[in-house]
């Protein structure tokens, strides 16, 4: 949008910035800027906003469980777009099939078993968390399964990090996993909500995971890295622990959102999962800022 023949970059009423304006019902004007064109070379990245301006494929890809029928649901104003999601799947539920990797690398996160899908439309009405639509995992059998090649390429990387916007609705027995990558002994990369007010991290060796405690059961956002083994993660940019004692892990054959080899389900939701098999420490406060501008979270 431009006021004469000059591009504006912000727009205030008073002194409040705002991010969108619109004419009637159309936006004209955003001052939106996906995340991976600022901050490139993720590994793999999934979410329900556009995160990559060259990224031209769809969100996800979803099955209606009135007839099983599939359908892609791509972006509106780089945002998921609900519009053509609700319509879809008017009266009954949506269950997501694929995750699409918007990266460029194409590692999809996927899910053929029905049973195990995690669900995005309940009753025609999609699944919001804090007014943005989300993945729901039950608890009981929902899951994604990662590319076993980006996983054991992210996992053996010397410098990695992982972002997520996850909200848990409780913890389930014995633990909510967020995310496990790992070769099915105590090796691992994972993401887990211990207790309401414990969240683990762990890049290496359980043993060796990084704890951090949190006042209540909330929405957050996930900023952990391991580099050159010594591993921080942080909650909502300020809760932070450190482990010096991580490492490199040595293979991952499993891989997956919301599950691990227990059976320790999710039960709540993800909005966003990046992963960059790089150092992005210089960086971790204006991807935090990018993302909490987006979801309003803290």
């Amino acid at each position: 949008m431009k006021i004469g023949s000059s591009d504006i970059s912000a727009a205030y009423i008073g002194s409040t910035a705002i991010n969108k304006v619109y004419i009637g019902s159309t936006e004209v004007w955003s001052s939106y800027t996906p995340l991976l064109d600022v901050y490139t070379g993720a590994a793999a990245a999934y979410s329900l906003r556009l995160l990559r301006t060259a990224y031209t494929g769809s969100a996800i890809r979803v099955r209606r469980s009135s007839d099983n029928t599939e359908q892609d649901i791509g972006f509106s104003n780089n945002e998921l777009d609900t519009t053509s999601l609700a319509s879809f799947c008017s009266g009954t539920n949506g269950f997501v099939t694929t995750w699409y990797d918007q990266s460029g690398n194409g590692y999809n996160a996927t899910q053929t078993t029905a049973a195990n899908q995690p669900q995005i439309v309940s009753s025609g009405s999609v699944i919001l968390e804090n007014s943005n639509p989300t993945l729901y995992f039950d608890g009981l059998s929902g899951f994604l399964s990662l590319s076993v090649t980006m996983s054991n390429n992210f996992s053996n990387s010397t410098n990695k990090t992982i972002i997520c916007v996850n909200k848990d609705d409780g913890i389930t027995s014995p633990r909510n996993r967020i995310l496990f990558i790992g070769n099915g002994g105590s090796t691992r990369v994972s993401l887990i909500n211990e207790s309401a007010t414990q969240f683990d991290g762990s890049f290496n060796t359980y043993a060796n995971r990084v704890i951090v405690t949190f006042n209540t059961q909330q929405q957050f956002l996930v900023f952990g890295q391991d580099i050159s083994g010594t591993q921080t993660f942080y909650l909502n940019s300020t809760t932070s622990g450190t482990n010096a004692l991580g490492g490199t892990t040595n293979d991952s054959n499993v891989s997956e959102i919301s599950n691990d080899i227990n059976g320790q389900y999710l039960k709540g939701n993800i909005q966003e999962m990046i992963f960059w098999s790089s150092d992005q420490s210089s960086n971790r406060t204006g991807i935090e800022t990018n993302i909490n501008d987006f979801y309003n979270i803290y």
